[in-house]
């Protein structure tokens, strides 16, 4: 399946289209720009407004470029059969549609955090997880969309995505290519990236299968390929980008031993901080592949050179 975004893609030394940059906030992704970081605040915060600002924090002083929530209206994407199920939490045993509801933002709270992201330096959006979250989200002016992994088959969302114009960040967890391209079909005419992920939390290294970033480039040429893990260390992601992954997205928190199902499976402030500091390493360490003699060879050269008589 191909879907082009630009006509001015180029190749690279293996002849691959290199894609077009889609542009969030005015920073590219793609097109041979720097890897872009999402940290994923996600449900972390535990509904709580000085947590989200401290993990807003934390990516900010790692040096990420966005920070990403969830958005959901609980009555519309709370399955059934799970609504009345007990959950134990912080505040008591409560049902599980109930606890929903308690760890939600409101449109005030929101426009809190997200005036704190933008003071900071960052971008912010979130992965709506019903159709009246796009709209609470459009009404708050995010810069991008998030179609979570679990709402890849949603065509109704995936159209109202595509309706606001937005970049979309399309993650492809639990997946089949066939269910990918039509997602894929339905967001055509998005600025669009797509995130290679599997939806184990925590992640183990057989089921990364990072082949699939090549994978998936190689399907939807001129696309930014980019990763999406929620493995507990940093050797996966950074393996990622070396592989060509052009936006990174990794669950934060400020202590993995937190309540939350997705702590466990999330990077605490030092761990983000590395992870950032390694992928710029990486990245400069890449270089272009054309062959050249560089200034820190010379004296070994001259010293060491053996030459034909």
């Amino acid at each position: 399946m191909s879907i082009h975004q630009d006509a001015n893609d180029t190749t690279d030394l293996d002849g691959r289209t290199q894609p077009s940059p889609v542009r969030i906030d005015g920073i590219p992704v793609g097109g041979g720009a720097p890897a872009y970081v999402i940290g994923e605040i996600g449900l972390n915060h535990n509904g709580d407004v000085e947590l989200a600002k401290r993990l807003i924090d934390v990516a900010a002083d790692a040096g990420a470029q966005a920070v990403k929530f969830q958005k959901r209206t609980p009555e519309i994407s709370t399955p059934a059969h799970m609504r009345d199920v007990p959950r134990q939490t912080p505040w008591g045993e409560m049902s599980y549609l109930d606890y929903r509801y308690r760890v939600e933002f409101d449109r005030e709270q929101y426009i809190e955090i997200g005036d704190h992201a933008t003071l900071r330096g960052l971008s912010w959006f979130a992965s709506p997880w019903d159709e009246p979250s796009v709209d609470f989200l459009e009404d708050l002016g995010v810069t991008a969309h998030k179609v979570a992994s679990a709402s890849v088959t949603d065509s109704g969302l995936l159209t109202r995505l595509a309706a606001t114009g937005k970049p979309i960040i399309l993650s492809t967890g639990m997946s089949t290519l066939e269910q990918i391209d039509r997602a894929v079909e339905i967001l055509r005419g998005s600025p669009l990236v797509i995130l290679h992920a599997t939806s184990t939390y925590p992640l183990p290294a057989e089921e990364a299968n990072l082949r699939m970033i090549d994978s998936l480039a190689a399907r939807y040429p001129g696309v930014p390929i980019g990763y999406s893990g929620h493995e507990t260390g940093l050797q996966i992601s950074l393996a990622a980008v070396a592989l060509g992954a052009t936006m990174v997205e990794r669950h934060i928190t400020l202590d993995r031993a937190m309540w939350g199902s997705d702590h466990a499976a999330s990077l605490e402030p030092h761990g983000f901080s590395n992870l950032v500091r390694d992928i710029r390493v990486i990245e400069t360490a890449m270089g272009d592949g054309v062959k050249r003699i560089f200034p820190g060879e010379l004296a070994p050269l001259a010293k060491l050179r053996r030459v034909d008589a």
